[in-house]
């Protein structure tokens, strides 16, 4: 009697099981959305966290915002089999659960983490500045995950930090190896250094926008060609931000870089509707309206 008591309270509580996730692991190449909302609560959508497959492994993890942890272990994704981690931004709903995935990870690889971040400002830490301060082993708000850093002792694998220079005119090349070449652009959301990263592997090329307002020209050149584009829709049809690109603006982005498929993710509180029409008023090609653990092949 016990078992089915369980079963129905997990209905009524729109609970789910690992077992809703769609497996990647079957397509040589695949963008999997971790979390797909924004900052505000939202009980169907963590908020942003993407993963890229190659063959049946995640390779690379880009952002680890609120709720992303549960979603790693949930896509059956390894931290042992992770090239590296990719931080687009300093907001909370794009880095809050880094520590999650960082503790114990010395239980599950034994190699060093390479992991990238952006360049500072006024408002805003540089990458590693911002590492120090959470886990410095003397200082650091974690103190037990100093071995993140090179302590001696510590429940963590070692990271091997990288910054971008936001402000760099051309992409820096962040990652190349295992068949995997990441290069990453300063990107414009507000007063907060941000970054997009270009995945290539093999012959496809996946991008992940981040937050931006869809100002810079350099971000179409950037984004050209590839096979899969991730952008965000933050705001509703009709609305004006200066962190974020309106849906119409997302759909000129993707027509103009010509890729072959459009995904829409870090979605917000808002009539969805309206905002799609919006974005394929401007952009020609498939477009694919994120969820949390999605997967998209490459092709």
């Amino acid at each position: 009697m016990i078992r089915p008591m369980i079963s129905c309270w997990l209905v009524l509580l729109g609970i789910t099981s690992s077992a809703s996730a769609q497996s990647c692991a079957a397509d040589p190449v695949a963008v999997q959305i971790l979390g797909s909302g924004g900052p505000a609560i939202n009980r169907e959508r963590a908020s942003a966290s993407y993963l890229l497959w190659v063959g049946n492994q995640a390779k690379v993890i880009v952002d680890m915002g609120g709720g992303a942890y549960l979603r790693f272990g949930q896509s059956q994704a390894k931290l042992s089999d992770l090239s590296m981690v990719a931080v687009s931004h300093l907001h909370p709903d794009h880095v809050s659960d880094l520590p999650a995935l960082l503790w114990l990870s010395h239980q599950t690889r034994k190699e060093p983490l390479p992991i990238v971040g952006p360049s500072g400002n006024e408002v805003a830490p540089s990458f590693p500045t911002f590492l120090g301060r959470l886990f410095d082993e003397k200082n650091g708000a974690f103190q037990v995950l100093g071995a993140t850093l090179g302590a001696a002792q510590g429940n963590s694998v070692r990271l091997e930090v990288g910054v971008v220079d936001v402000t760099k005119a051309e992409p820096s090349t962040v990652y190349e190896g295992q068949g995997v070449t990441v290069t990453a652009l300063g990107i414009p959301h507000g007063n907060i250094p941000t970054l997009a990263y270009r995945v290539r592997t093999g012959d496809v090329s996946v991008v992940f926008s981040s937050d931006q307002t869809g100002t810079n020209p350099r971000f179409i050149e950037f984004a050209k060609g590839a096979n899969v584009l991730v952008m965000h829709l933050a705001i509703a049809s009709g609305a004006t931000s200066p962190l974020h690109a309106a849906p119409a603006v997302v759909g000129r982005v993707a027509q103009d870089a010509g890729v072959g498929r459009l995904i829409v993710s870090h979605i917000g509180l808002f009539d969805l509707d309206p905002a799609i029409a919006d974005v394929k008023r401007f952009y020609t090609g498939p477009v694919t309206v994120g969820a949390d653990l999605q997967c998209t092949p490459v092709r």
